[in-house]
């Protein structure tokens, strides 16, 4: 919709005058009074802005927008694996990236988390720690070693104490995590920090499976969070997670759940919704571009992430997608399966109504965009 400078004006008349504005001074923040007249050049200099940045009737904004991302896509280098600022976790970074992000794959090849702490957690190191803890998947091995004794035929487990009191777990419970984990009926002997196992049948086979199946049991904290690193940033503790659960990360104590986010859009739209997993995606699409150095108008990626949203769901922009879904036949041949989708056209009896880019140029007909959507009328 557009405004003209009195109806921005008329609209700002009830704001009390003069007005405290906050102007940033590099890293600092100053409040300036202005008063009328300067205000009112200030709202008129943003209608002129708006006006210039309007687009233009019949402009072709999605070829404009797959242009300005696939060309810098171009230039994007292969890297799968770079360490951001975290030596211990991998993330997919460049054109690999935004490939998933525009696929809208389900589980992104290197799922990560940036899990930021509420104010009486985020200051404290050993706090930041605990929660980390808390919230990383512990298993056997983070707590103790674990061997078989073939003369007896059972796996012992020797618990490290300092490492129990560490993680915040008992002996016993670990011993009762195990049972619960193998599903087996096992003869459980306890001494002290040492665990033995004994299968109801043992075989040499059956040990090793035992350990094998031992070892993989997530004794404490959140199955699939394999790892989680601490890092400080602008004087606050951060939390970087290798694997993806943001439902459950968010319900723990101490965690801010409005400023925690995963690259898992799919996960953002399950558990925040639609307009999240649309932020996530230009977020996530304008920082991978970033990183490269490329710079990409963000209306372009807005367009995008708008049209991949629209429905209430993530979608692809591919032949299982939006382009799959699109009403014409020739724009969906056009794109892959070519024979398929014009098959079950004709099985179909399907009409193509020659409305959009794509299906004029198949045809040899003058696109309805620009000077091609005017026509001359005769007036008789």
């Amino acid at each position: 919709m557009s405004l003209s400078e009195k109806e921005v004006l008329k609209k700002v008349e009830g704001l009390p005058l003069p007005l405290n504005i906050k102007k940033s001074l590099g890293d600092e923040l100053k409040e300036v009074e202005i008063n009328e007249e300067e205000f009112q050049e200030i709202a008129g200099l943003v209608v002129a802005d708006y006006e210039r940045s309007k687009v233009e009737p019949c402009e072709a904004v999605g070829v404009v927008a797959a242009q300005s991302i696939g060309e810098p896509g171009t230039q994007m280098t292969m890297r799968t694996f770079h360490y951001a600022g975290v030596a211990e976790i991998n993330v997919t970074l460049g054109l690999p990236r935004l490939i998933e992000i525009v696929d809208a794959r389900k589980i992104p090849s290197t799922p990560t988390m940036t899990v930021r702490l509420e104010k009486d957690y985020a200051l404290d190191r050993d706090i930041a720690r605990e929660v980390a803890w808390s919230i990383e998947s512990t298993n056997i091995l983070h707590l103790g070693s674990i061997a078989t004794d073939l003369a007896e035929m059972n796996v012992v487990i020797e618990l490290n104490e300092d490492a129990l009191i560490q993680r915040k777990i008992t002996a016993e419970e670990v011993a009762q995590r195990l049972e619960e984990g193998t599903k087996l009926k096992l003869s459980a002997d306890q001494h002290g920090n040492q665990i033995i196992l004994t299968p109801p049948e043992p075989s040499y086979r059956d040990l090793l499976q035992l350990v094998e199946k031992i070892k993989t049991i997530s004794l404490k904290g959140i199955e699939g969070i394999n790892r989680v690193v601490i890092r400080k940033e602008g004087g606050e503790y951060v939390l970087y997670t290798e694997g993806s659960a943001l439902k459950e990360v968010i319900q723990f104590e101490g965690v801010d759940p409005t400023r925690t986010k995963t690259n898992n859009i799919t996960e953002i739209g399950d558990v925040l919704g639609i307009e999240a997993a649309r932020n996530a995606i230009i977020n996530e699409a304008t920082d991978t571009l970033r990183e490269q150095g490329l710079s990409v108008d963000v209306r372009h990626i807005m367009l995008v992430a708008d049209i991949m949203t629209c429905d209430g769901e993530v979608k692809q922009i591919g032949r299982h997608g939006v382009s799959g879904e699109k009403a014409s036949v020739l724009a969906r041949a056009a794109f892959e399966v070519t024979v398929n989708h014009i098959l079950d056209a004709a099985v179909r009896g399907e009409v193509d109504d020659l409305r959009g880019v794509t299906e004029n140029v198949i045809v040899g007909q003058p696109i309805q965009l620009g000077t091609g959507d005017v026509q001359l009328v005769e007036k008789r």
